[in-house]
């Protein structure tokens, strides 16, 4: 917000410890992913770079979703899919542009569930 935006730009928040915070409203577009924010929901994990920087100072993207965010997520994705009552699709950011969020691939990660 200090960057002039209006709130999160998410819908969801998952913390380390799998918590799920809510963002901004449901029934308002997102600002996640330039280009789909209006038919998309946006889920954020935190966490998603080493603990380590690079040689030139940047942090290195990396999955570091734990277990119990991993589970909150699927959750959260059954729970939408219910309250939807349709086959949501599920995507990375990095399927949408250049940025390494959410750090893995989510057709590898939630292939089950695809």
């Amino acid at each position: 917000m200090k960057k002039g935006w209006s709130d999160i730009g998410y819908h969801y928040v998952i913390d380390i410890e799998g918590c799920i915070e809510a963002g901004r409203p449901i029934d308002r577009a997102g600002a996640h992913v330039r280009g789909h924010n209006k038919d998309s929901i946006g889920i954020c994990y935190i966490g998603g770079l080493a603990k380590e920087k690079n040689d030139k100072g940047q942090w290195v993207a990396k999955d570091t979703m734990t277990d119990q965010q991993e589970h909150a997520t699927r959750e959260l994705i059954y729970s939408l899919r219910m309250v939807a009552d349709k086959q949501l699709t599920l995507h990375g950011h990095n399927e949408f542009s250049k940025k390494a969020c959410p750090s893995f691939k989510v057709s590898e990660k939630f292939k089950d569930i695809l």
